[in-house]
């Protein structure tokens, strides 16, 4: 059986076709930005539903084109922050043939640490699997099932749009943004007491593989290099300290840096970089198996 996932994120909007036995047999991503300017307005733009409609329509032939039997749609932090989400619900489903399903920030967690501990052994555990969106990002713990899920309202485009206006960003913005998540961290320390108890940090999303392919100088995207690559403390902070001090026309020219990700990742390695810092993890093991091979896992399961 042949099965399909898509993820609408607040920044991308990704596509997963499976042969429902491990092999995957198209993935495709492009950056929407559906949720650019959520966060101010608490509301989509018309034009980032459409960008992202656009998405929708071509993952629908390619899905079509493959024979695909199922398709499982969810939408994630932007849906969930929007008053007029149904607005776009609606085109979702018109573009795609399938409505998306709003996924809670627990549902969303819980379906990243099913595709992202697939590969990992019982013996590596316990594992802090960390999702940074564009809009959220997921703490889920546990060693073969997730046992405790917190979403928590920190993404690479949340951070940017309220924090980061300079450019390059100013240090008292650095400050501010890293300050906010600290913050945001004691709550999480609070609130899942068993995260020091975690023996690895395993990374997800455009954020993690993005700093990872920036730390290797991939010029053009590998998977098979990103995936289980190992991110040191002192490597992330080392690409944190090179993005965040230039400008972004500077910045786009990092190999391993996509277009479209110029603008926020400052954002997001700033996230990544306080985690790591925070919670005290010295290695960060970088996983492009997420929410969509969980999705694909949830149909044949």
């Amino acid at each position: 059986m042949r099965v399909a996932a898509v993820d609408c994120g607040t920044n991308s909007t990704r596509l997963l076709v499976s042969d429902g036995q491990g092999r995957a047999l198209d993935r495709r991503m492009q950056i929407t930005r559906l949720g650019e300017g959520v966060d101010r307005a608490g509301r989509l733009d018309p034009a980032a539903v459409e960008r992202t409609a656009v998405a929708l329509a071509e993952y629908r032939r390619a899905a079509e084109d493959l024979s695909v039997d199922r398709l499982r749609a969810v939408a994630t932090s932007a849906a969930r922050d929007a008053a007029n989400r149904d607005d776009f619900f609606a085109a979702a489903e018109a573009a795609l043939g399938t409505r998306p399903e709003l996924l809670s920030g627990e549902e969303e967690g819980r379906l990243s640490f099913l595709g992202a501990t697939a590969e990992l052994g019982p013996s590596g555990g316990p594992y802090l699997v960390v999702d940074i969106g564009g809009g959220s990002t997921e703490f889920v713990l546990g060693t073969t099932a997730a046992e405790a899920v917190l979403s928590v309202d920190l993404g690479c485009v949340r951070i940017t749009e309220r924090y980061l206006h300079g450019d390059p960003p100013r240090p008292e913005e650095l400050s501010q943004a890293i300050s906010v998540v600290h913050a945001w961290l004691d709550d999480v320390q609070r609130d899942m007491p068993g995260v020091a108890g975690a023996r690895r940090l395993v990374g997800l999303a455009g954020t993690v593989a993005t700093v990872a392919a920036v730390e290797q100088g991939l010029h053009h995207y590998d998977r098979d290099r990103v995936h289980h690559f190992v991110l040191t403390r002192h490597a992330v902070q080392d690409v944190f300290r090179t993005l965040a001090t230039e400008t972004r026309a500077d910045r786009a020219h990092n190999p391993g840096l996509e277009p479209g990700r110029v603008d926020v990742i400052v954002g997001g390695t700033a996230i990544l970089v306080t985690i790591m810092r925070h919670l005290g993890f010295d290695e960060c093991l970088v996983s492009e198996s997420d929410i969509l091979d969980g999705l694909v896992a949830s149909q044949l399961g």
